[in-house]
This record gives structure tokens, sequence and C-alpha cells, in this order.
């Protein structure tokens, strides 16, 4: 005879593993309804978060609430309701036709010709002047004056902002801010720097809210307006964002559909 016991024991481990095998196929079982882990998966995916035991708390948490969801609107037959049917219907419409715009806008692509013109429009905004700038910055006007002194005596631009300057970003550099438009300074500083000529070092200290600046311009250019092929991205994204673009390409779409299509 076997041993009840035993044979007790041997059922529950078998239970046990049973029910660990399903647990590690799915997420959660809701009301008996599986939610395969592989759904858990992809929602992790794509919240583009860590994979880590909070987030993905988190994401089944929300797998069993749009579980419990679904089920207590089949139990309330509100699935039924003509009034839901047709709102569920163009939700679904509003995803396809989004879809297949997007579809048709991502391999048609966007005219050549368009992209010109937005080109021809960003190209207009790169207008000016371009200066390669160094400065040194210091928190007293006296010791800007002394610095200005020993510039003029003979000394050492770069070695002297690598000693004297307070802008961490540039002293280690010798003081070199690289090339910079005026609308990217403040104005005290781009009104100087505009009046220098290449090599110039301004006669005074300039005072900005940063402190007081001593101020040489090493190079003048025109702006360089980057190629249209460098900024094509761009452009595609900020034609394609345009409500008034969406609506023409929409109408295009439509009409090439139904150029081809039998319509009785």
């Amino acid at each position: 005879m076997f041993n009840t016991r035993k044979l007790s024991t041997i059922s529950a481990l078998i239970l046990a593993l049973l029910s660990s095998n399903v647990m590690a196929q799915n997420a959660a079982i809701v009301n008996g309804k599986s939610i395969p882990k592989s759904q858990l998966d992809k929602l992790v995916q794509k919240s583009n978060q860590p994979d880590n035991p909070q987030v993905r708390d988190q994401a089944r948490e929300m797998l069993v609430t749009r579980e419990l969801i679904l089920q207590e609107a089949s139990n309330r037959g509100v699935t039924q309701k003509e009034s839901v049917r047709d709102q569920l219907e163009q939700a679904k419409m509003g995803v396809l036709i989004a879809a297949v715009f997007e579809d048709y806008v991502e391999k048609e692509g966007v005219a050549e010709a368009e992209l010109k013109s937005a080109y021809e429009q960003v190209k207009g905004q790169y207008a000016g002047k371009e200066y390669h700038v160094e400065h040194i910055l210091v928190e007293k006007e006296a010791d800007a004056k002394a610095i200005t002194a020993q510039l003029k005596a003979g000394g050492n631009f770069a070695q002297i902002a690598k000693e004297k300057s307070k802008d961490p970003g540039s002293a280690p550099n010798g003081g070199d801010l690289g090339w910079v438009s005026e609308k990217a300074l403040v104005p005290e500083f781009s009104k100087a720097m505009a009046q220098l000529k290449k090599g110039q070092i301004t006669d005074k200290p300039v005072k900005t809210q940063y402190g007081w600046h001593i101020i040489k311009v090493d190079d003048v250019r025109d702006v360089q307006a980057p190629s249209m092929e460098e900024i094509k991205d761009q452009l595609k994204q900020m034609i394609t964002a345009d409500q008034n673009w969406q609506k023409a390409k929409f109408s295009e779409l439509m009409q090439k559909l139904r150029a081809k299509a039998k319509i009785q």
C-alpha cells in the first residue's frame, strides 16, 4: 500500500512545480485568465525605462488593471451597447487612418522641392558674423585694468587667462570660447566683440553680469549655414509637423486611393 503521507507530499510537490511553471510563463492570472509574460516584457520594453523589479511591478499592475476592466466590461455587457461599439469603431478608424497616413508619408517621403524650399527658409536665419573669441574674466575692475595694462606691455593672453580667468569653461583653454555669434552672448560682451577687428583686444575692460572681461578676437567670418544634407532629417521633421502640409498630403493620399479604386 502507498503511504498516504508520502503520496500527499508528492502531490503537493507536483502542484507546486506546475504552479511555478505556469507563473513563469505568465505575468499574472486574473480570475483564471492568463496574462502572458511576453506582454509584460513588451510593455517594459516600450516604457523606455530600465528593466528592474520596480518597473516590472508597475507594468504588471497596468496589465492587471487592463484585464480587470476588460472582464468587467464583458460582465456588464457594455461592449454590446451600440454607442460603445460605435466609439470603439471610431477609435479603431482613428488609429488606422493615422497608421496609413504615417506609412504613406514614410514611403512617399518629402518631395525634394519641399526640402529645398524649407532649406532656403532655414538658411536665411544664418546671417551675420561669427567671431573666434577669447576672454579673461575677473571679479574686480581694478584687476581687469591691471591685466589690460599687462597685455599692452606684451603679456601672453592665453597664459594670463589660464592663470587668472575665473571662467572655468574657457580658462584651461587659454580663454578660448571658440566660434560664437553675437546672439549667443550677453549684449555688453557682444557689442564690444563686434567692434573689434581680427587680432584686436579691448582697450578697456567690459562689464557684464558675470564680472569684468578682457576680450580678444582671433578671427571673423560670415556665419556658415549647414548644408541641406546635414540638416535633412530636421527639415523633414519641420515639414511633416506643419498642419497645412499634413492636410495637403492627406488630400493627396485620398485622391490617389480614389483614382485607382473601383467605386460604383
